[in-house]
């Protein structure tokens, strides 16, 4: 097992930057994945997001680029594409910080941003390009980028790239990248929508990485529960862990109608928030972002939708206002707190019809979630007990047809 980044034979430029942003030993992925890409491998790996990821296929860039540095001005030789923007800018920043003691140029090519001020970036020597598929296929189509210096193409959050309907785009900047010697593939799950969206020639023999659970990163993240009675009850909870044991949060609600009536509750309470959510103006999400980042507000609410791609340091607590839909989003969710070394609290508050999904999470992170009590506030009810159905039992004891009646039965 690799315990410190000097085994991993990278640069003392890149080292001493690692050092200086205060890493001191490689999560697992990155110890995994960065020798593989270094020995000329494509990689398709599972790696949720505060495992890491970035640094795993940013270093193998970077020192790539110097092994092999160029002989003369021009176009980008590594493309790494992301969702959305705020992902590239963060991919961008973080890949600055590891390059800053080298001479690498590092741009970033998304909507949002004036053609002049793209131009300008094209117009001189780029060594990485961070660009979202929608924007940067424009230029392509009008011959303003060049992919045929394109050396590396690093695809991060591909699973969510699908989601938002990427996928053709993608395929298509793989065409135009046929040149390259190496793609990079990171996704947060391998199944389903993780890799099958795209083309199967994107990836050649790749090493195949499983950074998920991640268990030695998620330590760092105590997580537990209460439970409540109703909605009221679940309100005064989220009020009491706010103003007396978080110190910056992110709540997590299902729809926006949702966020809307929490926000309106919150601002009765004198509790400050900021928020986030699906379809809403680039500028104004912004503006939420960045009042949370510089402490403007301590709490900002979110839907997933909109949650998606966002870095942000700090964070205390994440805190499920409602439980996710299935247990990998709640490891998604829970992922923006613990960051970069530090610890971080995950606390999701339950109402009886949530208590399945709680039990279904610890299942699938093989990890314990126990439950707390405040103790002026503690639940009047008693905790809902739901059988396990034994499915391969019930299956074997009914033959076909009984079954079609059964349910048949119950859709009356």
């Amino acid at each position: 097992m690799i315990k410190n980044f000097a085994e991993l034979e990278l640069d003392p430029n890149l080292l001493l930057a690692i050092e200086e942003m205060g890493y001191d030993r490689p999560t697992q992925i990155q110890a995994e994945a960065i020798p593989q890409a270094l020995d000329g491998r494509d990689i398709l790996a599972s790696a949720p997001t505060g495992t890491g990821k970035t640094a795993a296929f940013i270093l193998p860039a970077l020192q790539f680029l110097q092994d092999f540095p160029r002989r003369k001005p021009g176009p980008a030789r590594v493309l790494v594409l992301t969702p959305t923007r705020e992902l590239a800018m963060q991919v961008a920043d973080q890949a600055r910080e590891l390059a800053k003691h080298t001479t690498l140029n590092i741009f970033t090519i998304t909507g949002g941003v004036q053609y002049q001020e793209h131009a300008n970036i094209l117009a001189t020597t780029q060594d990485i390009v961070v660009a979202t598929p929608g924007r940067l296929m424009e230029y392509i189509n009008s011959e303003r980028f060049d992919c045929r210096a394109i050396e590396w193409l690093i695809l991060d959050e591909a699973d969510r790239m699908l989601d938002m309907g990427f996928g053709p785009t993608v395929d298509k900047l793989s065409h135009e990248c046929r040149w390259r010697k190496q793609t990079l593939l990171f996704s947060a799950t391998l199944e389903g929508k993780g890799v099958e969206g795209f083309t199967a020639d994107l990836l050649k023999n790749p090493a195949e990485l499983d950074a998920e659970p991640s268990r030695r990163e998620r330590k760092k993240i105590a997580q537990w529960y209460h439970r409540a009675d109703d909605m009221t009850h679940k309100l005064e909870l989220l009020k009491k862990i706010l103003t007396e044991q978080a110190e910056r949060s992110i709540v997590f609600l299902k729809t926006r109608d949702r966020l809307a009536e929490l926000r309106i509750e919150l601002e009765k309470a004198n509790i400050a928030c900021a928020w986030i959510q699906g379809e809403m103006p680039q500028d104004r999400r912004n503006n939420a972002i960045s009042r949370f980042r510089d402490g403007s507000v301590n709490v900002l609410l979110a839907t997933d939708v909109a949650a998606r791609g966002i870095d942000l340091p700090d964070v205390s607590h994440v805190i499920n206002y409602d439980m996710p839909r299935s247990a990998d989003v709640y490891l998604h969710r829970i992922g923006r707190t613990a960051r970069a070394g530090k610890k971080g609290s995950a606390v999701s508050l339950v109402e009886a019809h949530d208590q399945p999904m709680i039990d279904r999470v610890i299942r699938y992170t093989k990890e314990e979630i126990k439950e707390r009590f405040i103790k002026e506030m503690r639940p009047k009810h008693k905790k809902p007990v739901f059988k396990k159905k034994n499915k391969k039992k019930e299956d074997s004891k009914k033959t076909p047809a009984k079954s079609k009646k059964k349910s048949a039965k119950k859709k009356k």
